[in-house]
């Protein structure tokens, strides 16, 4: 490790369960991980919400998981019913989804091998129109989100069905010791990964809250939340790719 954020504080604000990657990786780099979750992700809220959909999974040409918890959430939901059918590909938004496939034990997956949203994965060739058309798709996602991927596939003669496999709920946090450690001038980058993240925030901080954040450099994955941030003031903004890694180069750039 290179020690290059040494001496740096980066507030983390990914939901609990998945920030221990981004922190321990930023201390390793000599930094400081200040932990301000925004999000949480909870089991869907139906109980048998899995089992309808189990039963049919064998009907399925493809499984489109829209994110790493999709992933966790929607295997641990399926698997506990029944044994993945060998015909059944997968496929992912982007690599960070990907590799917790692979981890999964599933050889080929389908992703972008560089962007990670809907719009880069509908751009891949096994998603043009001659290659889903007719053909059934389950995707497996979190409560809401973008439709932008069902509604292009369905568009293109797929049959689209969405399992709901997880949901987001906003973090009641104290924004009181984020507050103290930007006002003392300790806070040095604040990490953001969603939009909806952004708009916790700027709930709980309040506007004079975010003008007293306004002065860090927020790192996003992607130029939609940078857009979220601005919005809410937040106007020093470093777009990177998606994941943890993804993240730390960045971080490392800005700062080495």
């Amino acid at each position: 490790m290179s020690g290059a954020l040494a001496g740096r504080t980066i507030v983390v604000t990914r939901p609990s369960v998945q920030a221990g990657a981004s922190c321990r990786a930023i201390e390793a780099e000599g930094g400081r991980a200040f932990r301000f979750p925004l999000l949480e992700i909870l089991p869907p809220g139906e109980v048998g919400v899995f089992a309808p959909v189990a039963a049919r999974l064998d009907a399925f040409d493809l499984a489109f998981f829209v994110s790493s918890n999709a992933v966790e959430y929607g295997l641990e939901g399926l698997l506990a019913l029944r044994a993945w059918p060998p015909g059944l590909r997968v496929a992912a938004v982007g690599q960070g989804s990907a590799r917790a496939l692979r981890a999964h034990g599933f050889g080929e997956v389908i992703a972008p091998d560089s962007g990670f949203d809907s719009e880069a994965a509908l751009a891949l060739p096994a998603f043009a129109p001659e290659a889903v058309r007719g053909r059934a798709v389950l995707i497996l996602r979190g409560d809401g989100g973008r439709e932008l991927l069902g509604e292009t596939l369905a568009a293109r003669g797929a049959r689209v069905e969405y399992l709901s496999c997880y949901r987001r709920r906003r973090a009641e946090a104290d924004p009181a010791p984020l507050l103290a450690l930007a006002a003392r001038g300790e806070a040095d980058a604040l990490s953001l990964t969603s939009g909806e993240g952004v708009d916790n925030l700027a709930r709980l901080a309040g506007p004079e809250g975010c003008a007293r954040l306004a002065a860090l450099p927020v790192f996003v994955p992607h130029p939609r939340i940078a857009g979220r941030c601005r919005a809410h003031g937040l106007a020093r903004i470093v777009v990177s790719e998606a994941g943890d890694d993804a993240l730390l180069r960045a971080l490392i750039e800005f700062f080495g």
